[in-house]
C-alpha cells in the first residue's frame, strides 16, 4: 500500500460489543534524556551551576562512586536529564556534524532573557558557538550540543 497513509487503529470492537485495545496508548511526553559523560562532576557543574538545572537525585555505583545525576527539566510530571558516567571518551564532533544521531538538547528560555543568558554564559567562560534568531547554541564540557531557545514561543 504505497503512497497512501493507513489509519492508525488503536481499538476495535469484539464480537460481544466490548472495545478491545490493539496497541498501547501514545506517549504522553518526554520522560527523560540520558547523556553518557566521562567527567560526571565537571558536566554536572555545567548543567547545574551554569544552566541552573536543579539536582533531583544522585546515584552511586556498587563501590559507592558517583554513577549518575538527575537534573530537572521541569514539566509536570517532572522531566529530567540523566547524566550517566561512562569510562570511555568520545571525540568531540564539530558543531554541525554530518553524522546522524542526536543533534542537540534545546532548553526553553524567554525572549526577554536571551541577552541576560548570553552575558551569563560569557561570564562563565562558555562560548556561544552559533546564534539564530531564536536560539543560542553552546556545547557542554564534553562537546554535547545545547540550545537555549525561545522558538516557537507558543504552539
Amino acid at each position: 500500500m504505497q503512497g497512501k497513509a493507513r489509519p492508525f487503529a488503536t481499538h476495535k470492537t469484539g464480537r460481544d460489543g466490548k472495545v478491545l485495545r490493539l496497541v498501547p496508548s501514545p506517549s504522553t511526553g518526554v520522560h527523560h534524556l540520558a547523556i553518557q559523560v566521562s567527567d560526571l562532576a565537571r558536566v554536572e557543574a555545567f548543567y547545574s551551576d551554569v544552566l541552573g538545572l536543579s539536582i533531583l537525585k544522585r546515584w552511586d555505583d556498587d563501590q559507592g562512586a558517583p554513577r549518575s545525576v538527575w537534573l530537572s527539566l521541569g514539566g509536570e510530571p517532572t522531566m529530567f536529564l540523566a547524566l550517566e558516567r561512562c569510562d570511555g571518551t568520545a571525540p568531540s564532533p564539530p558543531f554541525r556534524s554530518p553524522a546522524p544521531g542526536l543533534h542537540l538538547l534545546a532548553l526553553r528560555i524567554t525572549p526577554d532573557d536571551r541577552a541576560r543568558w548570553e552575558t551569563h554564559l560569557v561570564a562563565h567562560g562558555v562560548l556561544v558557538v552559533h546564534r539564530s534568531a531564536f536560539t543560542l547554541y553552546v556545547q557542554d564540557p564534553e562537546g554535547n550540543r545545547i540550545g537555549l531557545s525561545h522558538h516557537p514561543e507558543a504552539f
